[in-house]
């Protein structure tokens, strides 16, 4: 029997172009669940049977458009504080990248490209830390970058 190769928390990384076209990559620093959604948008139509009209349509789908988002929550890290607020205040997008650390040679790396904070939520309750939630959209479908060495 083969196990599975897995990867564990800190081996999928979110991080975040600081400054725009610098290459320079940073960790958003507090979270403790993130996650990537890739869904794909579908139309349906349905098609009738030309040679008996009485008999049920089949339903049939296309891919009408695609997105990929990410979510991620923990606690406010004031290392983070600064980036995340003045990124969700310009209403820009900025560069970011999922790491996945532990892919094979050849296998993405990387996904990455132009990505809207589209929201922050924070919440404080007596005697816990502050938290947040974000909410990250890709403009547009990321780039996959495989692992070269």
């Amino acid at each position: 029997m083969t196990r599975a190769t897995t990867a564990n928390f800190h081996q999928m990384v979110l991080e975040v172009e600081v400054t725009n076209g610098s290459g320079v990559y940073s960790k958003i620093c507090g979270l403790t669940s993130r996650g990537i959604n890739r869904q794909h948008n579908m139309q349906t139509s349905e098609v009738p049977d030309c040679d008996d009209e009485s008999l049920p349509a089949a339903v049939e789908r296309a891919v009408q458009s695609s997105e990929v988002t990410v979510s991620a929550s923990g606690v406010w890290a004031s290392q983070s504080h600064e980036i995340l607020l003045d990124w969700w205040g310009a209403g820009q997008p900025k560069n970011i990248r999922i790491h996945h650390v532990n892919a094979a040679i050849g296998d993405t790396e990387y996904e990455s490209g132009s990505a809207y904070l589209a929201s922050i939520n924070n919440a404080a309750e007596r005697g816990t830390k502050v938290t947040a939630e974000l909410d990250i959209q890709f403009d547009g479908i990321p780039t996959r970058t495989p692992r070269i060495s």
